[in-house]
């Protein structure tokens, strides 16, 4: 029935039944201010919303009978929309890029990669650093292993180690995650006391 009306393009509804649109005998009823009022007739819960002024919203359909509230609809739709909203603006897209050295890299290539991986970090990405091992290399994995180690050293301030350095085969990993940025300032020079200063003043012009 649901792939048939897809089929024919009408719009599944996905908000609570309300009002006049729940089609039971009877619903658990919830008041306006929380209070449990049992098991109640639609009739009955439909007249007593409208009493108030206010919806009758079935909250649990899947319940026996339906649980509906009385409230109003409008500031509920309001209160989940600015709640999906929030949800979304917490939420946070981490991207892991991969940053492949060699053992034997030249010092120039090693300041562009390691710039490379300093960027993604403070652009709030993980980084996968791959050292792949040739021929000869890969009985030397003590190489691969002190390179992970100066990179992890060296961008200590702007990442934390997430995975330690591990052999896979012909490549050695360690991934790198941003580091949490602390609010805390840097303390300025404690200021000498007046009297440590007129000491000095005094040695400066010969204890005149």
């Amino acid at each position: 029935m649901i792939n048939l009306a897809k089929q024919q393009g009408e719009l599944i509804s996905t908000e609570p039944r309300i009002n006049d649109r729940i089609r039971v005998p009877e619903v658990r009823l919830i008041g306006y201010d929380g209070e449990q009022l049992g098991v109640t007739a639609i009739d009955k819960a439909l007249k007593l919303s409208e009493e108030i002024g206010l919806d009758l919203v079935e909250i649990s359909p899947d319940a026996n009978p339906p649980v509906c509230k009385i409230m109003d609809f409008g500031k509920y739709k309001y209160e989940i929309a600015q709640k999906a909203r929030e949800a979304r603006q917490n939420q946070t897209h981490i991207v892991v890029k991969e940053m492949r050295l060699r053992p034997s890299i030249e010092p120039h290539d090693y300041e562009t990669k390691r710039n490379h991986i300093e960027r993604f970090l403070a652009g709030g990405d993980k980084v996968k650093v791959t050292i792949q091992f040739r021929g000869r290399e890969q009985s030397r994995p003590e190489m691969g292993y002190r390179l992970l180690q100066k990179i992890a050293e060296e961008l200590s301030e702007v990442s934390i180690v997430e995975f330690a350095a591990k052999q896979e085969g012909r490549n050695m990993t360690m991934v790198l995650g941003p580091a949490k940025k602390s609010g805390a300032t840097k303390k300025a020079a404690p200021k000498a006391p007046v009297k440590e200063k007129m000491d000095l003043a005094a040695k400066s012009t010969g204890g005149k």
